[in-house]
């Protein structure tokens, strides 16, 4: 699962763009415990999601034109100048250009060949998330493709990702690891078939979800409903994963809940 020892490909900052910030604020400090602190002024309503001190994720409103909500995951690069050709040599698109935020760091935004939106985060004095895999942080992002192995091949010819297959109820499951190291140790996320797994007719969508790890599933997925939020998909035993539910907030923006199994 997730650490925040980032190496090239790990998934190194995690952010929801929103109409309604501090709806969402208001909504995921209720289901999360976090707490939102600005940015600043010059950061145009941006801001940082703490929980304990530390930051697990950001905030900030919509900037693109026919925008909807959502997270955006963010891989780390060591030259994001690279990453970007890498992206465009891939057949991807680059939706930003790579671009120096305030001197904490480069980032550039991407849409991969089968449509499914990311980002990339190049650190300076901002490394990345300060907290992840401990309760109510992110565990773990998923990628929902019509083409996993064509998906795979894109990413890993911009981050040198590595992958093995494990065969699941109803399809084949690709969990991913970053290209260094030990290949169990470096698994962050995996690969499903669009369409197929968690949560339902959402995952019919390309794109990325962000799962965050929670100690009672059933009791967060009230606290969700309780706030305004939807349940894609309820509380579900996944064998040698978890329980596992698909939500979203009361803007749209999806994400999911995990409670690991013992050994994850």
């Amino acid at each position: 699962m997730l650490g925040t020892a980032f190496r090239t490909g790990s998934p190194n900052w995690l952010d929801l763009g929103s109409p309604d910030t501090g709806a969402a604020a208001a909504f995921y400090g209720a289901v999360f415990g976090w707490e939102f602190v600005s940015a600043g002024p010059e950061a145009g309503g941006y801001g940082f999601f703490r929980l304990g001190g530390k930051t697990v994720a950001a905030l900030g409103p919509l900037t693109e034109e026919g925008a909807y909500s959502a997270w955006m995951v963010h891989f780390q690069s060591p030259d994001i100048q690279a990453t970007t050709e890498a992206v465009r040599a891939g057949g991807g698109s680059v939706r930003m250009e790579p671009m120096d935020v305030m001197g904490e760091g480069w980032l550039a935004q991407f849409t991969d060949p089968q449509g499914a939106q990311f980002a990339s985060w190049q650190p300076a004095r901002t490394g990345g998330l300060e907290a992840a895999s401990e309760e109510n942080t992110l565990v773990w992002v998923e990628l929902h493709v019509p083409d996993p192995v064509a998906a795979i091949r894109f990413y890993a010819g911009v981050f040198g990702w590595r992958y093995i297959e494990r065969e699941v109820p109803g399809m084949t499951y690709r969990v991913l690891s970053i290209g260094e190291g030990d290949q169990e140790e470096g698994s962050f996320g995996g690969v499903a078939p669009q369409g197929e797994g968690a949560g339902g007719g959402s995952s019919m969508v390309t794109r990325w979800v962000p799962y965050f790890h929670v100690t009672d599933v059933d009791a967060t997925v009230s606290v969700v409903e309780g706030n305004g939020g939807g349940v894609l998909m309820p509380a579900v035993d996944v064998p040698d994963v978890g329980r596992i539910a698909w939500a979203s907030d009361p803007a749209g923006a999806v994400f999911a809940l995990l409670k690991p199994a013992p050994g994850m």
